[in-house]
């Protein structure tokens, strides 16, 4: 009956595949499931998770977790433990006696094994006092009793197990080897699982969780790992899935002890990328408006960011200050109590062991509130902005880690220092004094004044770098103080007329005069002219930044010339791949803040992001492509080719970057999907599987929009798709992909015609087999099934190809399950209407091969005697001479029978010296002369012998 059960599995029916896994869980509950059959229902149901039902899907994963829950091996599932554990066992037996003839493997499991009601009284299950001890630790998680193994039984701790006779050994290794066999099974299944967290059903993504967490407890390998992966999900849209993160989130790593919740959550942001710092930065976010970060919590990462904590390091430190960065964005109250020392830790001695802490001080500075920054100017301001400013322009942070730090410290002076700009001019010109004498500032005047770049051969490189980082860091910085003072004089506007309106709302008895006052100015529209006013002021100071005053520009105006000029010295660039690093980021940026700038280095912009042999250089420019499209958009819209050109970069990280750029545009519009969007669907196979994975992710977003515009895409797609040197396998999982997107019976009965008509202008036998084979992959309706049947004229003349055919002959057997009765039958006229095509058609195709071939032979024939007759001789015994050889050669080549094999040939060729012309009805061959001087003209009528007959015969 089990067996039946297992087959059951890999039922037709989804639900009978449902509902025996069902079944299975409930026998695994109830413990009866023996030993040896375990690992085969883990492995059916590890498949099931692959399932294209979802019901199923859903049904594997319980099935698993209610395995995890009640397998008969342990609390500690690690692949190691069991594999030194079975080492010691096995070493044991062969010192007690001979092996056994069976191996201990899944059958001597079976075999050899007693079943679970057996083992539950050799070994028994957990007591309830380490059962309630287990449920403590993982409260939200284990809910039942888990079956140890204890005594005689698989022991898989440090100590030296216990060894029995000979029996017992033997039933303890293959039992260890069962044991095995579960956890590298559920082992290998971790990629399935992160792939299910990424499923579109809020059920795979929660039970898959959940599984993750089971496996977490149980201390599978790959699972700690596998859980990382969930953290993104915390931006969902769906609110299920949104909860399902923070719950799981929450049971992992927030514990009742404070101080291993801390040492959690800094060991997370210590060993996370940039993605998941972000997903960990929200979700602690939400944690602490809702009150579960207790203060307790905070004092524990303040004292491991303190060192009063023995044993701590300064990356520990960095990181415990990293999560309460992550905690005052939502809670800036959160630093208050430990100015001082951010300052002293984060900036002293400790950043010289661990150079990232600077930065991340600097990152604590800006999310302070406003009364603590004012607090930290009064008491201890000119310190810090002298620390600050040495971050930038001295030399004590190591080359890689400068360029981050100066970047939080340019932002940190802009966020608390009274008057940035003054301050950052200071910064400016002391970088440029430190690259260049006060003779090198001239002739960098010079330089930039008539395009020379002689000065670069005096300076270092290196300090060239950071002057162009920093400049470029400040104009950055510069337009976000712009747009920040912009908004607070907008706030405080909008504060004032709220006001004003509570105001007159309180004063009921308000004299008429005051509205009417309020009502001209609302006539004249002087709130509005005011507001026209603020915009152009900021649009001024913007533009400021780079082009200057009217009369002269500014210091960075300087260099931002200089820097453009700098750029197009292209052998210089490939001379220093670092300075055209910093160069062309600076670039970028400037073009960012400046319309006039942006347009007049566009041209150079996508020559370097094609052509610069640095991937990181092609890299940083396609991520800043998408940040011009969004605040220059029209400028953009010429190049959009261009654009989506950095699909087909060799680079991996190009690439990527391109399609993630790509998708914030198109699915946010601020870009139109045009003709292009078939770049997009071929890094649907792209070799990289993150880049296949963002692109799926892409198309399966945008089927989301509107109306589906993947429904009009689809043909565009399909004819460049068709021109293109793709691989027939590639294309048809591209297709296949795209057309399962479809869902609505509308869409898919036009696109039916719409495919159907595409056959009338092609001729390529390979566009007709890739679009017979999208129309295969429809979902195919009684509508679009006759509108398939009524548009058969659009497509009779492609069904001489057996791959076509064949595509058709599979709709038709979709049809042929789906259809009702009265349509069956219309179906099949359909079918042997398409046989009858295609037979007549490869006959046709046949004959005309034949005909072709027969042409050739004649012409062949022709261009003999026309060669033949020019070198004719004049005397009559060289013509007979030369006839003889030509009836030997055109023997010898098939164009006339052989003597030795048709005697009556031989008869004719003697009796008469000639072979004339013939024609049978109209058709006449060309005159031949083979014997004698004389030609003679000769007709044959026979109405009843073909032509291609006989002429066949003769000539083959």
């Amino acid at each position: 009956m089990l067996e039946i059960l297992l087959e059951r599995c890999r039922d037709v029916s989804a639900y009978t595949r449902s509902r025996v896994l069902q079944v299975w869980a409930e026998l695994c509950e109830e413990h009866s499931v023996s030993i040896g059959l375990w690992n085969e229902v883990a492995v059916v149901a590890a498949g099931r998770l692959e399932d294209k039902s979802s019901i199923v899907r859903k049904s594997a994963l319980n099935l698993l977790i209610m395995m995890l829950q009640h397998n008969p091996f342990g609390p500690q599932l690690r692949t190691a433990s069991f594999e030194a554990t079975l080492e010691q066992y096995k070493k044991k037996l062969n010192e007690l006696g001979p092996k056994s003839p069976s191996k201990y493997s899944s059958e001597g499991v079976s075999n050899g094994l007693p079943s679970d009601n057996d083992i539950s009284n050799v070994d028994g299950e957990v007591g309830d006092e380490e059962t309630e001890g287990i449920c403590k630790e993982q409260d939200s998680l284990t809910d039942s009793c888990l079956p140890q193994a204890a005594d005689g039984m698989v022991q898989m701790d440090s100590s030296v197990p216990y060894f029995g006779n000979l029996e017992q050994t033997r039933t303890l290794v293959a039992s260890l080897e069962a044991g095995l066999r579960f956890s590298k099974c559920l082992s290998a299944m971790m990629p399935t699982l992160v792939q299910l967290m990424a499923s579109s059903s809020a059920t795979d993504v929660e039970n898959a969780i959940l599984l993750l967490m089971r496996c977490r407890q149980f201390q599978i390998d790959g699972s700690e790992a596998s859980l990382c992966k969930m953290l993104p999900l915390v931006f969902s849209q769906d609110k299920s899935i949104y909860e399902a993160v923070e719950n799981a989130f929450i049971t992992i790593y927030i514990r009742k002890n404070p101080v291993e919740t801390a040492n959690n959550l800094l060991d997370l942001s210590i060993n996370s990328n940039i993605g998941d710092l972000a997903s960990l930065e929200f979700i602690l976010g939400a944690l602490v408006s809702k009150g579960d970060i207790t203060s307790s919590m905070l004092s524990a990462l303040w004292d491991l960011f303190c060192f009063n904590v023995s044993g701590t390091t300064a990356e520990q430190s960095r990181g415990a200050l990293s999560v309460l960065c992550m905690l005052a964005k939502s809670s800036p109250s959160v630093l208050s109590s430990h100015l001082q020392d951010i300052v002293d830790i984060g900036f002293g001695r400790w950043a010289k062991v661990e150079p990232l802490l600077a930065r991340t001080a600097c990152t604590a500075l800006q999310r302070l509130s406003e009364e603590d920054k004012k607090k930290l100017l009064s008491t201890n301001g000119s310190r810090v902005i002298g620390i600050l400013e040495s971050l930038v322009t001295g030399f004590s942070l190591p080359e890689n880690i400068w360029y981050a730090a100066a970047d939080r410290a340019i932002a940190t002076i802009y966020t608390i220092h009274p008057t940035p700009e003054t301050m950052a001019a200071d910064l400016v010109k002391r970088s440029l004094s430190s690259v260049f004498d006060c003779h090198g500032e001239d002739k960098l005047q010079n330089d930039m004044d008539y395009g020379s770049s002689s000065v670069l051969t005096t300076v270092q490189v290196t300090k060239l770098s950071r002057y162009i980082f920093i400049v470029s860091q400040v104009a950055m910085n510069q337009l976000v103080y712009i747009e920040s003072c912009v908004r607070k004089i907008q706030k405080e506007k909008a504060k004032k007329e709220k006001m004003v309106a509570d105001d007159q709302r309180a004063n009921a008895n308000t004299t008429s005069d005051v509205q009417k006052d309020n009502g001209i100015n609302a006539e004249l529209g002087l709130a509005a002219s005011e507001d026209a006013m603020l915009d152009g002021l900021a649009e001024r100071a913007e533009k400021e930044i780079i082009s200057g005053g009217k009369t002269e520009k500014n210091l960075i105006g300087h260099c931002a010339s200089f820097l453009s000029k700098l750029c197009r010295n292209f052998s210089l660039m490939q001379k220093y791949p670092e300075l055209q690093t910093s160069a062309m980021l600076a670039l970028c940026r400037f073009m960012i803040i400046d319309a006039d700038f942006c347009e007049s280095n566009l041209q150079l912009l996508f020559t370097v992001v094609e052509n610069a042999p640095s991937e990181n250089v092609r890299s940083n420019c396609t991520i800043a492509l998408g940040d011009l499209a969004v605040r220059f958009p029209n400028l953009l819209e010429p190049w959009t080719e261009n654009m989506y050109a950095r699909l087909r970069d060799p680079s991996v990280c190009v690439r990527k970057n391109a399609v993630l750029v790509l998708s914030h545009l198109i699915l946010n519009d601020m870009m139109k999907v045009k003709g292009y969007i078939n770049e997009m669907a071929m890094r649907v196979e792209d070799e990289d599987e993150r880049i296949s994975n963002l692109a799926r992710l892409f198309f399966n977003e945008l089927s989301k929009k509107g109306s589906n515009p993947i429904y009009n895409l689809l043909p565009d797609i399909l004819g460049k798709l068709s021109c293109q040197n793709l691989k027939g396998e590639s294309f048809c999982n591209i297709m296949q992909f795209l057309i399962g997107s479809i869902k609505k019976d509308k869409q898919m009965e036009a696109l039916v015609e719409k495919l159907c008509n595409r056959f009338t202008g092609v001729t390529d036998i390979r566009q007709w087999e890739y679009i017979s084979y999208c129309l295969s992959q429809l979902a195919f309706t009684e509508k679009s099934m006759r509108k398939l049947m009524e548009s058969f004229k659009a497509y009779e003349h492609v069904l001489s190809e057996d791959t076509v055919t064949e595509h058709f002959k599979n709709i038709i057997n979709k049809g042929k399950k789906l259809a009702k009765p009265e349509l069956k039958s219309s179906i099949e006229e359909f079918e042997e209407k398409i046989n009858k095509s295609h037979n007549e058609r490869k006959e046709q195709e046949l004959t005309a091969k034949n005909a072709q071939a027969h042409q050739q032979k004649i012409d062949s024939l022709g261009s003999f005697m026309a060669t033949k007759n020019n070198v004719e001789g004049s005397g009559e015994s060289e013509i007979t001479e030369d006839d003889d050889e030509a009836d030997r050669s055109m023997e010898e080549n098939g164009l006339l029978p052989s003597k030795s094999k048709n005697a009556k040939s031989k008869t004719q060729s003697q009796a008469s010296s000639e072979i004339t012309d013939f024609e049978f009805d109209e058709v006449q061959s060309p005159l031949v002369h083979l014997r004698g001087p004389k030609r003679v003209k000769q007709r044959f009528h026979e109405p009843t012998i073909d032509f291609l007959a006989v002429g066949l015969t003769i000539f083959d």
